[in-house]
């Protein structure tokens, strides 16, 4: 099911989906249809710079930041544990001798000041590896040794190495918090992640608190020419935010949302 899942999404992001329609374009083209291939390409190639472009990626990624607060850890309550979600590691499958970090590496750092603020006594580090990859540490432990280097010791760190999804980490979170008795979690994810997993992890603990950190863009950023430019990093923001949007009302309908918050 998840390597299916994930082919599927493929073609309803920008780039799939541009390729998709292009495709049946080349397709009408070669029927003598053109018109309508030219009409389709055109479509393919406007929907492509849009969400190609800075300043639609930033509102996108606007519609799902702007809810969370950028706090510093000390204002945060005490908690019983803490926990990243994953999702910024990668090892190679197996063949590289240290883990390269991607941008989300931004939770791990947080969940770290979270701890040596006093904060939290426990930090639990959630993500297993692909099915794709045969090889390698899981990201829950790639993460364990990336908070190790950053000094917090390996006994106040519990692994979930198991979960691949944000359905996952609340299934598997729940046994951990369960078994521990924990009362309250702080809960560390990237601002754009955090809304549908504190919609995700309801009921997990008595008390979930959000502690998003990974913040893309600000309220009013600076009017620059090339915001309205096609960027390929654009695209993977505008991307993401799909990613996270499908994936919210993906979740409701498969009645994986919580009630409780």
């Amino acid at each position: 099911m998840y390597p299916l899942i994930k082919f599927l999404s493929l073609w309803i992001y920008p780039l799939g989906f541009s390729i998709a329609v292009a495709s049946a374009a080349l397709i009408f083209f070669l029927q003598s249809w053109r018109k309508t291939g030219l009409w389709l390409l055109a479509f393919a190639i406007g929907n492509l710079w849009v969400f190609s472009t800075p300043v639609v990626a930033e509102k996108l990624i606007l519609s799902l930041e702007r809810e969370w607060s950028d706090q510093p850890v000390e204002s945060l309550p005490m908690a019983d544990a803490v926990v990243v979600l994953g999702g910024a590691f990668s090892s190679g499958n197996g063949r590289w001798v240290y883990p390269n970090a991607g941008g989300a590496v931004d939770r791990y750092w947080h969940a770290a000041r979270i701890y040596h603020v006093g904060k939290v006594p426990i930090v639990i580090l959630s993500g297993g590896r692909a099915p794709h990859l045969e090889a390698g540490p899981t990201e829950a432990r790639m993460g364990a040794m990336f908070l190790q280097d950053m000094g917090v010791p390996s006994e106040a760190i519990i692994l979930d190495e198991e979960s691949l999804t944000t359905r996952d980490h609340a299934i598997y979170l729940a046994e951990i918090v369960k078994e521990r008795r924990f009362a309250s979690l702080i809960v560390v994810t990237s601002a754009s992640h955090m809304r549908r997993s504190m919609e995700t992890f309801g009921g997990v603990a008595p008390r979930l608190i959000p502690a998003a950190t990974d913040f893309s863009v600000s309220d009013n950023p600076a009017f620059t020419i090339r915001r309205y430019l096609p960027s390929a990093s654009a695209l993977s923001a505008s991307t993401g935010v799909i990613h996270e949007t499908v994936g919210g009302w993906f979740y409701g309908i498969a009645g994986w949302k919580s009630e409780e918050q």
